[in-house]
């Protein structure tokens, strides 16, 4: 047992684990992660708390963590490279363990050209993967990147990291899996699923090389709230793969003024054939700014009430 989280418990023990995401607000009141973690309490493992997502300013993801583990919900903290060099990171990530953060999430981080600060200056002093190896080394050998040993306890982490199976060159994102794999990382989330072909194509590369066995991945899905919503995921989220079949439906749910209802649907149908394929260890839930939809597709994937350990 590396961190003796929840999440790693439960997949330890075998267990489809469910992940999601709980967004902090854009301000410091600590009552909207409050009633977040109320509303969403009970529907996952663990959730992830996301870093100043979409390069927005937000509430800190190690803050709003400490609020959600007071509020008995295991956090998932996210943190990114872009807003710090190494030295602030291993800071914050020692400060996360000192709070009791037990679960971290490796990222890179979104571009601020995409935020709400594009003149901010990136620091993007390390990437994703050697931030992986960072937090092993803390973790597993009590040393600091500059090799400098820990003298006052080490975090204990389960350490995650996303991944993208649709971003080209398609035939290299199983080897890139991998790397995150070499450097550390125990669990993986992937980017959001609706083309569930091209993901089984991944998938199997990805046994075939044998990495399931070494990570444990969690098949991204998302709830599609609108026609537009599609419409700005197929055509401006890079890396994102969205079936025109999708568009179709979608299309035709905005005309019945069904979109929700629908996008819910596709969600739904995803999750029942991600379930199926080999070396898939749970679903990570990405409802952006629409946590509410959480609880409701937990309970119809039929993955509700969550086991214990």
């Amino acid at each position: 047992m590396k961190s003796g989280s929840n999440l790693e418990k439960l997949l330890r023990d075998g267990k489809f684990a469910v992940t999601a995401e709980l967004g902090p607000p854009r301000g410091a009141d600590r009552t909207v992660i409050e009633k977040k973690a109320v509303m969403l309490k009970g529907y996952g493992d663990a959730f992830n708390i996301t870093d100043c997502q979409t390069a927005v300013v937000r509430m800190s993801s190690i803050a709003a963590g400490r609020i959600v583990l007071d509020s008995g919900v295991e956090p998932i903290v996210q943190m990114t490279c872009r807003d710090r060099n190494r030295i602030a990171i291993q800071s914050d990530l020692l400060g996360a363990a000192a709070l009791g953060a037990k679960n971290v999430l490796c990222l890179t981080g979104d571009h601020q050209k995409f935020g709400d600060h594009p003149m901010a200056k990136g620091v993007f002093d390390i990437d994703s993967i050697q931030l992986i190896q960072i937090v092993k080394a803390l973790r597993d050998e009590r040393l600091s990147q500059c090799g400098q040993e820990l003298k006052a306890g080490s975090p204990a982490f389960f350490i995650g990291a996303a991944e993208n199976p649709f971003a080209d060159p398609f035939k290299y994102r199983a080897a890139r899996l991998g790397k995150k794999i070499k450097a550390g990382a125990d669990f993986i989330q992937t980017q959001i699923i609706y083309n569930v072909n091209k993901f089984k194509e991944w998938m199997k590369m990805v046994t075939d090389m044998g990495l399931h066995e070494k990570t444990y991945i969690l098949a991204g899905v998302a709830p599609l709230k609108s026609k537009g919503m599609a419409k700005h995921m197929k055509y401006n989220v890079p890396g994102m793969d969205v079936p025109d079949e999708v568009m179709e439906r979608m299309d035709a749910a905005a005309e019945a003024k069904r979109g929700k209802e629908e996008g819910i649907k596709i969600c739904l149908e995803v999750i029942e054939q991600v379930r199926e394929i080999k070396g898939v260890a749970g679903i990570h839930i990405m409802a952006v700014e629409w946590e509410e939809a959480v609880p409701e597709i937990v309970r119809q994937a039929g993955l509700y009430p969550r086991p214990s350990v």
